[in-house]
């Protein structure tokens, strides 16, 4: 069994076994064998199958590989509707969530392919961290003064300032000023924790 193969097994009461049959008709909407998906995601056919049926309980990691392979988003895989989804997001809603130092507020809808979030960069937190992660990302600089680092150039953009780029280049976000940077963030990746919103897999340091 792979590494990756590990996870609960179901029990009464537990929410996630409900995804069971949005996976397997996510997998054949996507025209993927049992064994072809199983093999992108990096589990077993054996795992794959128990958790369509509902025997095994999915993790984060792996709904994030299989939305991947078969060109959705988490919530599609848990079965959400457009009409679960609040289109519009006060501003007195934005509860902080903070990870790394780094504060961020959702700014955007839930189960989305984009992720919108206000982000807040205190100085000297994280600046040494390399993100290179799957998506987009775009951020516009609202306050204070950003240094990002995209592969081998950096770059020092002030209030008013954006940048678009493919998050696969290796990047690096500090704070220039010792009054922080304020941003506002927008990228692909999907669903994930806010509190790993911005990181994705980080060279040089665990997870």
């Amino acid at each position: 069994m792979n590494a990756s193969d590990a996870g609960p097994p179901a029990r009464p009461g537990d929410d996630l076994p409900a995804v069971a049959p949005q996976l397997r008709a996510l997998r054949r909407r996507a025209g993927l064998t049992l064994e072809a998906a199983a093999r992108e995601a990096g589990l077993s056919p054996a795992h794959l199958s128990r958790l369509e049926t509902g025997q095994r309980q999915p993790s984060l990691p792996m709904l994030l590989a299989l939305a991947r392979i078969y060109g959705t988003t988490v919530s599609d895989l848990l079965g959400e509707t457009v009409a679960d989804r609040d289109a519009i997001v006060r501003s007195r809603d934005m509860e902080p969530t903070r990870a790394g130092g780094w504060t961020y507020f959702q700014a955007g809808a839930p189960g989305r392919g984009m992720q919108a979030l206000r982000v807040r960069v205190p100085y000297g937190s994280q600046g040494d961290i390399v993100r290179v992660h799957p998506g987009e990302e775009w951020l516009y600089v609202l306050r204070g003064r950003l240094r990002l680092r995209l592969g081998d150039t950096v770059h020092l953009l002030p209030p008013g300032d954006s940048a678009h780029f493919d998050s696969l280049t290796p990047h690096r976000l500090a704070a220039e000023d010792h009054d922080g940077v304020e941003l506002l963030f927008v990228h692909t990746l999907l669903q994930s924790p806010t509190a790993t919103l911005c990181l994705g897999p980080l060279t040089g340091e665990l997870p």
